[in-house]
């Protein structure tokens, strides 16, 4: 099932972004890309009243037309959204659907050699098309972000890196605490890329000539080799793995670089930032797959650690695990709306 857009309260405008800053990136992606802007209820393209702003940003391997999906007895998130504003749940916002896709499945939201300038291209051309053509409220007190998985990740780090522009974030299961995240994951690619005599690109090769996932390596592969991209690229792109891949043992100075990207530890050098913050909603499954509940835990942590007024901070784990936590989604946007509002 898909996306009824004539059923919504508000308005969904499925636009085109022509962005500058990703043309000629290093895989080759279209550099115009969708961008869905939703209005609430009451929005009127004549009128003068301006409106905060909410960011949402996709997870890993999630596109924008992802948001359209709809599986059994679950809503899309734009419909979920939708019924927030349509029942007074929440002052009345525009909400962003961001996509940052790459070959690789994504680009975490960050400047990469390996990807491309998707940081920019989100905190430089997305927010400033947003803020031409709609009325928006300009101002980071008026901006949040919010994302999970990856796109939680995202919604970590922006704030911190820009708070000329954002102001308030949620983060369902993102990630963070990578020495959790990610050390596990790196010895399980060691032992697939036996079949490949240590060579990721051998496999990528293979991936792209035949059916995606038709293999059992295949999610996990890409999302090593995609986020080594991201974080750990080399100056001419070339994705460097932060360990040996015949041994798993770490290289140091690359896995630094992953460790820099680590919310959990940007935190406490961005602590101005985070007590500047009007909003930080933290939560995950307690029973995370990627035993992202500790990375939740732990940036928590960081945040008051780093000053953050506690009455800011919306902290909760949950009940479930990584997957079929799309119902937070309207949670925390009706949160975030509340704390964004004029």
């Amino acid at each position: 099932m898909t996306l009824r857009t004539d059923a919504l309260a508000g308005r969904l405008d499925q636009r085109l972004i022509v962005s500058e800053l990703l043309k000629d990136n290093p895989l080759g992606d279209p550099h115009e890309r969708p961008l869905w802007v939703y209005t609430p209820p009451g929005y009127d393209p004549d009128g003068t009243r301006r409106y905060p702003v909410v960011y949402v940003l996709q997870a890993y391997c999630g596109t924008v037309t992802d948001w359209a999906n709809q599986t059994p007895y679950t809503r899309p998130f734009p419909e979920t959204a939708d019924q927030v504003f349509a029942r007074d749940q929440a002052p009345p916002t525009i909400v962003v659907y961001v996509d940052a896709w790459s070959a690789y499945g994504g680009s975490q939201y960050v400047d990469s050699p390996g990807t491309g300038r998707y940081h920019s291209y989100l905190c430089d051309e997305v927010v400033r098309f947003v803020d031409h053509h709609y009325r928006t409220l300009a101002e980071p007190a008026h901006r949040a972000v919010s994302g999970k998985s990856a796109g939680g990740f995202g919604a970590m780090i922006t704030p911190m890196l820009r708070p000329d522009l954002f102001g308030a974030l949620a983060t369902h299961a993102g990630d963070g605490l990578y020495e959790y995240g990610y050390l596990p994951v790196f010895a399980q690619a060691v032992r697939f890329l036996r079949a490949y005599d240590g060579d990721i690109f051998s496999w990528w090769a293979g991936f792209q000539r035949r059916p995606p996932w038709s293999r059992p390596e295949d999610m996990l592969l890409g999302n090593v080799l995609g986020v080594s991209a991201c974080f750990s690229a080399a100056e001419d792109g070339t994705p460097m793995l932060p360990f040996k891949p015949h041994s798993g043992e770490l290289i140091p100075e690359t896995w630094q670089r992953w460790l820099d990207r680590d919310p959990v530890r940007m935190a406490a050098g961005h602590a101005a930032e985070l007590r500047g913050m009007r909003g930080i909603w933290i939560d995950s499954g307690r029973d995370d797959d990627f035993l992202l509940d500790l990375a939740a835990e732990a940036f928590h942590d960081a945040v008051l650690e780093a000053g953050a007024d506690p009455g800011t901070v919306r902290f909760e784990l949950f009940d479930g695990t990584h997957a079929r936590i799309d119902y937070r989604y309207p949670m925390a946007l009706a949160w975030l709306a509340e704390r964004i509002a004029p």
